[in-house]
């Protein structure tokens, strides 16, 4: 499906994601790559054999959710102080 040069990575490598978006839909939530994966806002995909990742926490999405697990970030990134 990717005609890009050098190719994309396909639908089963490990780095799948990093294949070229072909079709946007923002409005939607969903992407589709050239390999034919569907990403999706919430970082779940659709493969193109119909199998499904489901989302996965990012670190930002953690923090907002979590925000106690930003004590230690901030911390590391202050020196150790916490004002």
């Amino acid at each position: 499906m990717c005609v890009h040069v050098p190719p994309c990575p396909g639908a089963t490598q490990t780095d799948h994601e990093a294949a070229r978006v072909v079709a946007t839909h923002p409005e939607q939530g969903w992407s589709l790559l050239c390999n034919g994966v569907v990403t999706f806002d919430d970082n779940g995909e659709l493969l193109p054999d119909g199998r499904v990742t489901a989302p996965r926490v990012c670190a930002g999405l953690a923090l907002a959710t979590r925000p106690e697990a930003s004590v230690g970030i901030h911390a590391a990134a202050t020196g150790g102080h916490t004002h």
